[in-house]
């Protein structure tokens, strides 16, 4: 089978960056803990986002929806409330 050939990229760092000196900062695996624990996220519409001012707002009012919800199924199965 031909193997397909690909464009050169374009390389778009200018020679007179200097690449040590940009990176000297830099932290290896600086964020390897929180990937490893895995983070959900989540793009709010516009709107809804403008409701909110942080994130735990949001987290404690989709709390709060998951307990309505709960509530809601024990009353239409007809089990007591708890």
């Amino acid at each position: 089978m031909k193997e397909e050939t690909r464009p050169e990229m374009d390389d778009e760092l200018h020679p007179e960056y200097d690449l040590h000196q940009l990176l000297k900062d830099g932290v290896r695996g600086k964020y390897a803990e929180r990937y490893k624990a895995g983070t959900n996220l989540v793009l709010l519409a516009p709107d809804v986002a403008r409701a909110f001012p942080n994130d735990e707002a949001v987290n404690e009012a989709l709390r709060l929806v998951i307990q309505l919800a709960k509530i809601q199924v024990r009353t239409e199965t007809g089990t007591p409330e708890a």
